[in-house]
């Protein structure tokens, strides 16, 4: 018989100061994301933020919780946004993973939602017939370098014996390429790069609707689901990187006056714009990607923002040498869809929901 037992703050907290998570054969959660799930301010105290499944006293499986919510005409809207699912496939006929998101469902009276999810899961959600494709946002994903040899293997395992030709082949490829973005200056304008948003910027973005405000995104970069180091083998979802940088940018008009803000997320030579606040045309922000991407040697650069990837479409100066569309999807739970207005749209930035952590 499958058990379930959940996590709220306090006994999340407790559960890794004790080190009791690592008792298992695989880990639940590591610590730095388990803290960044106690500090998350739109967590309350009583709010299940993870719920493990035993099979006679063995960890099987677990899914975890990542509570959000929405204001509309003064009210609010308490949800959370399923942020893991595992399952130990050597269990799976038991069916912990149906166990798992029945109780979620109880926990959040059906308040969920999900997005980037794998197709194994998806089709997992689809047989609970409980969930609806809503609010689809369309993106590209700008290649600047080759990476042949991560891509192809990655794509087609029995090339691997071959990285090493595809090294090569990157290389090559790379020098040219670099050596065609030689003429990319440096920005003519004034712009800032922090480490967190400041004052400054967070009196800004206040002026647009939107899910997050500054204190919340510093809490995320101070709390990262991922750190910088060795991959941990236990854990199956991201937790460690070579390289993991946020970047918050300030772009200033001719009176030293912010007209721009964006939070950038680098990962292993892929850059993400988790965020985007402007109250003017984004030419500058353009300029300033390609320029930034150039020198930090990015690899790709994954965007959602359509008025961002359409003045990128109109721009002569960015340096990508291909692109991709790209969807990301979300599913709402129906009981969520009910408590919500019939022409609502969150309008969700990239890094909204659990997006920004990895």
């Amino acid at each position: 018989m499958i058990t379930l037992k959940t996590f709220n703050r306090k006994e999340l907290e407790d559960f890794i100061s004790s080190g009791t998570f690592q008792q298992y054969d695989f880990l639940p959660i590591t610590k730095h994301r388990a803290l960044s799930h106690i500090k998350n301010p739109k967590a309350e105290d009583e709010d299940t933020l993870l719920i493990l499944a035993f099979f006679e006293e063995k960890l099987i499986g677990y899914v975890g919780c990542f509570p959000d919510r929405f204001v509309i005409d003064g009210k609010e809207i308490r949800y959370a946004w399923l942020s893991t699912l595992y399952v130990n496939p050597e269990y799976r006929k038991k069916r912990p993973a149906k166990a798992l998101l029945k109780k979620v469902f109880e926990e959040y009276e059906g308040r969920i939602a999900i997005t980037e999810f794998t197709k194994e899961a998806e089709a997992l959600y689809n047989i609970m017939g409980v969930f609806e494709y809503v609010f689809p946002k369309e993106g590209k994903r700008y290649y600047f370098k080759t990476d042949a040899a991560k891509m192809i293997p990655e794509k087609k395992p029995v090339t691997k014996p071959l990285k090493p030709l595809f090294q090569t082949l990157d290389a090559t490829a790379n020098l040219f390429i670099s050596i065609k973005n030689l003429p990319i200056k440096k920005p003519d304008f004034k712009y800032e790069i922090l480490d967190r948003v400041d004052k400054e910027s967070a009196d800004f973005i206040n002026r647009f609707s939107g899910v997050r405000d500054g204190d919340e995104i510093n809490t995320f970069i101070d709390h990262p689901w991922v750190l910088e180091g060795k991959k941990e083998e236990r854990y199956l979802f991201s937790s460690f990187a070579g390289t993991f940088k946020y970047f918050w940018v300030r772009i200033f008009d001719q009176h030293n006056k912010i007209k721009s803000c964006l939070l950038l997320q680098l990962r292993d030579g892929y850059l993400k714009i988790p965020y985007l606040f402007s109250n003017t045309d984004l030419d500058e922000v353009v300029q300033f990607l390609n320029y930034f991407i150039v020198n930090n040697k990015i690899k790709g650069f994954t965007s959602y923002q359509n008025k961002l990837n359409k003045a990128i479409q109109q721009s002569k100066a960015f340096s990508h040498i291909y692109e991709r569309d790209f969807n990301r999807e979300y599913l709402f739970h129906k009981d969520l869809l009910e408590l919500l207005p019939n022409d609502f749209n969150p309008d969700y930035q990239d890094g909204d929901g659990d997006c920004m952590m990895t």
